[in-house]
């Protein structure tokens, strides 16, 4: 039927002449057995009645050349296609052989009393408009434009009023409904967990199968080659809770797979966000309607009252609290929390093995100790296990405090940051809850909290990096005592403002340091017990983050009426720009820049054990790499012959040779450059036998030796001169390493691993990560042959352990070193981290 009035429709339309100008003798004849809800089988109009010329063009495309009429649907067809204006010699031949005329208005007529589906009237029942595909539209367009009252498309469809759909539409041929399908969806999405520790090799359909063979049900499962999650889809909280029960803890290839939550992606958190906002904003709104308006308890009335808090801790529940981020094991016993460190020790040690037997040639014998990892239950060495902290709670000696606005976005906050920027988190919280900060460090929060919201300079924001004041680092130094003893006095404190005086006049910032000095002087000497402050200092950096050079300038602020509570508590007549601090009975010397393990009691037992497994004597030579203030070669300098510390950071070299004279120590030798650029020249000058190739002899570039010279405090021993040489020579030379987080430069390893005198190798390691791809390349066998070029892959993106793997194959052939023991030290107790301590040897 609404091909029959879709063609009514458009013959109306198409008609331009009025009624008189019709001349219709005869209604349209219509054939009765087919109701008017239904397409007719057919429906022949017979008219006999002449046309005029200028009527032609209505009913040319309604007849064929013999005058018979069409059926409906070439009716509409040719309707749809035909030109408005026909041509009328042809139109007055046709109609003249026939003598047939339709008289347009009745039908119209007609069809609107039995269904009203018009195109320009408006329909009888609106309920089904649209709830049908027009079929025009998809072979060919429709006319009708917006007037058809079919839809156009499945996004124009609608629902039927008896809750069905078009049968020829998608969503009619499902089996199930729209709305099902969206419950069905979202209750799996409550129910979606993630299942880290997969083998990386393992495709999607293996991982089914895994799970079929352990009875797991679940509703779906994806996993991606080279990745060791999945992510595993349930139907309800009772097929999750049996899951886990089978898979959480479930040794697979040397690990243990774990169930845990999904973290929805960006654009997931968003869609979350804003669903939660909407669902927020009508139950507010629900709740609103019908309810008594709130009473003030001056009588008047206030809608809003006790909204605004609620939308306060709405703002705040995104976040984690800071001691989730800063100590995120503190809520664990320390005994805990050392157990937990020492298996993520062993699984480490247990990666080393993996890495090394996957990089070792084939047709190639293993290492003896490769070889009995699998005695050792897949460890490579001997796992001492962990030394705990002397010292639990407040132990570190430096923080830094980043200085910015609070969760709610509007207070100015000194502390922690809650996230990271790159997950969108930019709130700062207070450090009050966190074990690992001191009292002191504190105390000097709060008061510079205090100074910079009174202060009218902006803080640092990250969004567009701007703002004045960016952050606050306290260091701190202890009284001398045994690394047991718990809770030494802090003596020393050291304050740096790190500021950005970009559009600031140098005079009012000057004016805002004088205030700044006020408070904190006022804040050291108010308390009790008063406070150590024993120097003030302004970092000016201008980068986006924080992290600024070593050679950014400094600026150290006069702090006047402190002279008593200084050191000692005898007068100064300098600004200080140091502090001191102790391991063991060795005194250290600290520039605002330097680095100092953070632990000092927990340090001592640190090198303690280092020298003890170094194997040090008078014939000793021990290389410092990355030695800092010089706190590991000062410590251990009375047990060898000599020893020579390599640090890139010119102001801690200088505080490492004054560090040697403050503690009398004149066997040490510091220099300041890259490791990667001095180390080869130094092993050369000081080995007897030299190194063990010509590629390890040759010159290396970026630090002249003429400039190391200067900087040497001579020592010559008459039992290693050799030819009247004054240099001194060693037999035994050892070298302890102490990288930042990013490990040793492939260079520095490159060339410790060629220097064949180089029998011992210490390494000490806060990165994991770092301390495996540098392992690999000391330990990796390599097979005797030509030396393999490494080739220039400028797209290749492996893991740190690939690259190193591909460094070794261009080593020339030299001896591995081979992994002897290993043990971990707690440093930073309520977190994840910790040091690690390996012996090397060959």
């Amino acid at each position: 039927m609404h091909q029959l009035e879709s063609f009514c429709a458009i013959a109306s339309q198409n008609n331009t002449g009025t009624a008189e100008d019709r001349v219709v003798e005869e209604p349209l004849k219509v054939p009765v057995g087919e109701p008017m809800g239904f397409e007719p089988k057919s429906a022949v109009v017979e008219l006999p009645v002449p046309l005029k010329p200028e009527d032609a063009v209505s009913t040319a495309a309604g007849v064929d050349g013999k005058g018979k009429a069409l059926p409906p649907e070439d009716l509409l067809q040719q309707a749809a296609v035909s030109p408005v204006v026909a041509d009328e010699s042809q139109s007055v031949e046709s109609a003249a052989d026939d003598d047939e005329v339709v008289k347009v208005d009745e039908v119209v007529d007609s069809a609107a009393k039995d269904d009203g589906d018009v195109a320009d009237k408006p329909p009888a029942n609106p309920a089904i408009a649209k709830t049908s595909l027009c079929s025009y539209f998809r072979k060919k367009g429709c006319n009708h434009g917006e007037n058809c009252k079919f839809a156009h498309g499945e996004s124009e469809l609608q629902q039927r009023p008896d809750g069905s759909w078009d049968p020829t539409s998608e969503r009619g041929k499902k089996k199930e409904d729209k709305v099902s399908t969206e419950e069905q969806s979202s209750e799996e999405s409550r129910y979606r967990k993630c299942l880290v520790n997969i083998p990386m090799n393992w495709s999607q359909q293996k991982l089914k199968s895994f799970l079929d063979e352990k009875g797991v049900t679940y509703s779906s499962a994806q996993k991606r080659k080279s990745m060791k999650v999945g992510f595993l889809g349930f139907r309800n909280q009772e097929e999750l809770t049996k899951s886990a029960e089978i898979l959480d803890g479930m040794p697979v290839a040397n690990k243990r797979l774990k169930l845990a939550d999904v973290l929805p992606r960006e654009w997931e958190r968003k869609a979350i966000g804003v669903t939660e906002a909407a669902l927020a904003g009508d139950k507010e709104e629900k709740d609103n309607d019908g309810a008594d308006t709130v009473m003030a308890e001056d009588g008047s009335g206030n809608e809003n009252d006790g909204k605004e808090d609620d939308n306060e801790n709405k703002a705040l529940e995104p976040y984690r609290s800071v001691t989730q981020v800063v100590t995120p094991l503190a809520h664990l016993s320390y005994e805990d929390q050392l157990a937990k460190k020492k298996e993520e020790i062993i699984q480490v040690l247990k990666r080393l093995a993996r890495n090394i037997r996957k990089g070792c040639p084939s047709g190639m014998l293993l290492p003896d100790w490769l070889a009995a990892a699998k005695d050792r239950e897949g460890l490579p060495c001997e796992f001492e296990g962990i030394l705990p902290s002397p010292v639990v709670d407040g132990y570190r000696n430096k923080c830094e405090f980043a200085i910015g606005l609070g969760p709610d976005g509007k207070q100015r906050v000194v502390g922690f940051q809650l996230g990271s920027f790159r997950e969108g988190i930019n709130a700062i919280a207070e450090p009050g809850e966190c074990r690992n900060v001191s009292s002191v460090a504190l105390n000097f929060v709060a008061a510079f909290q205090t100074f910079i919201r009174a202060s009218k300079l902006p803080v640092w924001d990250k969004k567009d990096n701007t703002g004045f004041w960016r952050m606050l680092t306290i260091r701190e130094g202890r009284e001398p005592g045994s690394a047991d003893e718990i809770g030494k006095e802090i003596a020393e404190v050291m304050l740096i403002v790190q500021v950005c005086p970009t559009g600031v006049p140098e005079d009012r910032a000057t004016e805002e340091y004088s205030k700044m000095a006020e408070v904190l002087i006022e804040a050291a000497t108010t308390a009790t017990p008063q406070l150590p402050l024993t120097a003030l200092l302004v970092q000016e950096h201008v980068g986006v983050s924080n992290s600024a050079p070593a050679d950014c300038p400094l600026r150290a602020l006069p702090l006047p009426g402190l002279d008593e509570i200084r050191n000692t508590g005898k007068p100064v007549d300098e600004v200080l720009g140091h502090i001191h601090d102790y391991i063991g009975l060795s005194k250290f010397r600290i520039s605002p820049t330097a680095f100092f393990q953070v632990n000092s009691a927990g340090a001592e037992k640190l090198y303690s054990l280092a020298g003890v497994w170094a194997g040090l004597g008078p014939d000793t030579l021990l290389f410092d790499v990355c030695c800092g203030t010089g706190a590991i070669g000062l410590t251990l300098a009375k047990r060898v012959g000599m020893v020579v510390g390599i640090e890139m950071n010119a102001s801690a070299v200088a505080d490492a040779q004054l560090n040697a004279d403050l503690n009398g120590i004149t066997n040490c030798r510091f220099i300041a450059g890259k490791a990667e650029d001095v180390i080869g020249n130094l092993l050369r000058e000081y080995a007897i036998d030299g190194p063990v190739s010509q590629k390890a002899s040759e010159p290396e570039t970026g630090k002249s030796e003429a400039s190391n010279e200067e900087q040497v405090s001579t020592l010559v021993s008459p039992a290693n001169q050799q030819n009247g040489d004054s240099r001194p020579r060693f037999n035994n030379i050892v070298a302890i390493v102490d990288p930042p987080r990013v490990g040793l430069h492939h260079v520095v390893l490159r060339t410790l691993r060629l220097h064949k005198q180089l029998r011992r190798l210490v390494y000490i390691s806060c990165n994991p990560d770092s301390l495996l791809a540098n392992a690999v390349e000391l330990c990796m066998p390599i097979k005797e042959g030509p030396v393999e070029k490494q080739k220039q892959r400028g797209g290749f993106r492996g893991s740190n352990l690939g690259h190193a793997r591909r460094r070794v194959k261009t080593l020339p052939p030299s001896e591995p070193f081979r992994p002897v023991k290993a043990c971990a030290v707690d440093l930073f107790p309520h977190t994840k981290h910790c040091e690690m301590v390996m012996l090397f040897e060959r």
